[in-house]
C-alpha cells in the first residue's frame, strides 16, 4: 500500500510540553477537509512522520472517538494530547485544534453581515478541495493496508461502503454494528478478527508503543472520574447560568447555550448528521437565521480548518446579530458565537478524560481488539464513500475539472511515494487554486 517506498525507521523523539502545544496549533491551522481529511492528517503526522504514536494506539483512540458524540477528530486531538502529557496536554491540544477556525469564522462571519460573500476564500478553497481529498485518499491507503489484512476486514469495509452510499444507513449504526459483528467474530473466527495489535506492520518505533505499560495518568480511579466531572459540568454550564442572570432567561445567548448544548449530548455521527436537525431549530423554530444564510454559512465553514461542525458558531452568530436583545448586535452576536462554540465543544473534554482511562485500561483485551479492529475496517469504507462523493464533487462536478484532478494526483503521488508532509502539500494546494482563479478572472 506504500507503493514500494520504505521509511528509514527512526528512534522517536519525545516532544516537550511547548513542542507538542506549537504541533497542535499547527494542526489547528491547517486541519481542513472534515472528520475524515483531519484524521487523515493526524496519522500522517503522529504515526507516520513523528512517530509520537503508533498505529494500534492511533487506531484504539479512534475508534473510541467514533463512538462518541461530537467532533471525533477534536476528541481524538484530545485524546492524543492526553496520552502524551496527561490533562493539560489533551486541553491545549482539542482547544488548539478548535481555537484558530473559531477566531477565523468569526471574522468571516461580521464580514458576512456586513459586506456579503468573499470570493478570494473561494478561489483559496478551490485549490485546498483536491489537496484535501488526496489527503483522504492518502489516508485509505495507509490505514486500510495496516487493518484489511484478513477477507472478514475486507468484507466489512465493502459493506460499510455499501450501507452508507446506498442504503444510506446512519454513521453510528454502522459503527455500532461494526463492533458488533467484531466482538462475535472474535470469539468464533479470532484469526479473522484479531487485528489491530497483533500484526507485525503495526509494531513499528513509537514513542507511544503497542505494548508499552499504561502511564500512571491514565489509570482509572474513582476519585479521579468524580474531579473531572465536576470541573467539566461546572466549566460547562456556568456561562450558561451567567448568560442567563445577566440578560435573562429568554435572551438568545442564553436560549443558545441551552440548544446547543442539548444537541452536544445527540450529536452522533458527526457534522451532517446533526445539521438537518440544528438547521430545523434554528431556522423553522427559532428564526436565528435564513435557509439560505445556513447554506452560506456551510461553505464559510468549509473554507477555515478545524471541525465542520464549527458552522454552529455561525448560527450563534446571526442568531444574536438578529435578536440581540439590549445589546449592541456585534456584542451579542459574538457572546452568542462565543457561547455556541463553547457548548459544543466543551462536552468532547467530558467524555474524553472521563472515558479514556477506561479505554486504555482494557487495551490488549481481546474481544475489545476484535470490536476495534471491526469498527476500523467499517470506518475504512465510509472514508473510502466519502472519497468517492468528495471526488464526484471536486474533480466531475459536470464535466472533468483537469485543474482539481490534476491537483489530486500531484498531492497523492507527494504524499505516498515522496513523503511530503501535509503543511506544504495544503499551502501549496491553496496558492495554486488562488492564481489559477485570479488568472482566469484576469483573462
Amino acid at each position: 500500500m506504500y507503493l514500494g517506498y520504505q521509511m528509514k525507521p527512526e528512534e522517536p523523539k519525545r516532544p516537550t510540553f511547548a513542542e507538542a502545544a506549537r504541533f497542535w496549533l499547527k494542526l489547528g491551522l491547517i486541519s481542513f477537509g472534515g472528520p475524515a481529511g483531519q484524521i487523515a492528517i493526524m496519522h500522517a503526522e503522529l504515526v507516520e512522520r513523528r512517530k509520537w504514536i503508533s498505529e494500534a494506539r492511533f487506531l484504539h483512540a479512534l475508534n473510541f472517538c467514533m463512538l462518541l458524540p461530537g467532533p471525533e477528530a477534536q476528541q481524538l486531538a484530545t485524546y492524543l494530547g492526553w496520552l502524551l502529557h496527561k490533562t493539560w496536554g489533551g486541553i491545549v491540544a482539542g482547544a488548539l485544534f478548535v481555537l484558530p477556525s473559531a477566531l477565523l469564522l468569526w471574522g468571516l462571519s461580521y464580514v458576512y453581515v456586513v459586506y456579503g460573500t468573499l470570493p478570494w476564500v473561494a478561489a483559496l478553497f478551490f485549490g485546498l478541495k483536491p489537496a484535501v481529498l488526496a489527503i483522504i485518499a492518502a489516508a485509505i491507503f495507509r490505514i486500510g493496508g495496516k487493518i484489511l489484512t484478513h477477507g472478514a476486514m475486507w468484507a466489512l469495509a465493502a459493506l460499510a461502503f455499501v450501507a452508507i452510499s446506498f442504503l444510506h444507513l446512519p454513521f453510528p449504526v454502522i459503527v455500532i454494528a461494526g463492533g458488533l459483528v467484531g466482538l462475535i467474530g472474535g470469539k468464533f473466527w479470532p484469526g479473522q478478527f484479531l487485528v489491530i495489535g497483533t500484526s507485525p506492520k503495526n509494531s513499528g518505533a513509537a514513542l507511544i508503543g503497542d505494548n508499552d505499560a499504561a502511564a500512571e495518568h491514565t489509570k482509572p480511579t474513582w476519585s479521579r472520574a468524580i474531579r473531572v466531572a465536576a470541573a467539566c459540568l461546572t466549566l460547562w454550564w456556568l456561562p450558561v447560568l451567567a448568560a442567563g442572570f445577566w440578560l435573562g432567561w429568554n435572551d438568545t445567548v442564553f436560549r443558545q447555550g441551552v440548544f446547543f448544548s442539548k444537541a452536544a449530548m445527540v450529536t452522533f455521527g458527526g457534522a451532517y448528521a446533526v445539521l438537518p436537525y440544528v438547521s430545523q431549530q434554528a431556522v423553522g423554530n427559532y428564526e436565528w437565521l435564513t435557509a439560505g444564510q445556513m447554506l452560506d454559512g456551510m461553505g464559510l465553514a468549509e473554507t477555515t480548518p478545524g471541525p465542520l461542525i464549527i458552522v454552529l458558531q455561525f448560527v450563534g452568530f446571526l442568531g444574536a446579530w438578529h435578536h440581540p436583545g439590549s445589546l449592541p448586535s456585534l456584542v451579542a452576536a459574538t457572546l452568542g458565537a462565543a457561547i455556541t462554540t463553547w457548548t459544543t465543544f466543551l462536552p468532547s473534554f467530558l467524555w474524553i478524560f472521563l472515558g479514556a482511562p477506561h479505554i486504555e485500561n482494557l487495551r490488549g483485551n481481546k474481544n475489545l481488539s476484535a470490536a476495534l479492529s471491526a469498527i476500523t475496517a467499517t470506518v475504512v469504507g465510509v472514508m473510502l464513500s466519502l472519497a468517492f462523493w468528495f471526488g464526484a464533487h471536486v474533480i466531475y462536478p459536470q464535466t472533468v475539472d483537469w485543474f482539481a484532478l490534476t491537483v489530486t494526483v500531484i498531492a497523492l503521488f507527494g504524499l505516498l511515494r515522496l513523503r511530503w508532509p501535509v503543511i506544504p502539500v495544503i499551502m501549496g494546494a491553496a496558492l495554486a487554486g488562488f492564481l489559477w482563479m485570479t488568472g482566469h478572472q484576469w483573462a
